[in-house]
């Protein structure tokens, strides 16, 4: 194993914390972009059926953190936690999903449980790789327990209709089909 300097981990670390904190308050995420390789991959799974895979940092910033983050303008992703491997490189940080809308009894709207994102370092505060994982399940029940509730922004309601419309989206590949492996 090739092995990296820990300070330089946490820092990364640190980096991508502040600047997913921007991302959040400006309700854009394309800058982000920026934090990974060149040729980086950045992909999760859509339930049974579908995979996300971005190869590249232009489409990692105009579909995975243009395209696929429109309607969740408002949200925040707080990072609960990373567990960093200098050896591998390899840093998992753990996040919540929390819309800003809230129920009538002033609670926000979040997903029940934990996601997460695995990363790869690449050298030079850049990622090369990251792998996204939430609990499909809970995040359907909330998007439908906001719809009952008629919580939707017009942004998520767009975002809904796309991903049911049937068409091919930019990145969707049926399960186990991305150009790269999911895992």
């Amino acid at each position: 194993m090739t092995g990296f300097d820990r300070a330089e981990l946490d820092e990364m670390v640190q980096r991508w914390i502040d600047e997913n904190k921007r991302a959040e308050a400006a309700g854009d995420w394309k800058p982000l972009a920026d934090m990974y390789t060149e040729d980086a991959t950045y992909g999760w799974n859509y339930g049974p059926k579908q995979d996300f895979m971005a190869v590249g940092r232009e489409e990692i910033r105009e579909v995975a953190l243009g395209l696929e983050m429109n309607g969740l303008e408002g949200w925040q992703y707080p990072y609960q936690d990373f567990v960093v491997d200098e050896h591998s490189g390899n840093v998992i940080g753990l996040w919540k999903q929390v819309s800003d809308a809230t129920r009538a009894d002033g609670s926000s709207y979040a997903v029940h449980g934990i996601g997460g994102s695995w990363f790869r370092y690449g050298g030079n505060f850049q990622w090369s790789w990251q792998r996204d994982f939430f609990d499909f399940g809970n995040v359907s029940a909330l998007f439908m327990e906001m719809i009952q509730d008629n919580a939707l922004s017009t942004g998520m309601q767009s975002r809904i209709q796309r991903s049911v419309s049937g068409e091919r989206l930019p990145g969707w590949y049926p399960a186990g089909k991305a150009p790269v492996p999911l895992w």
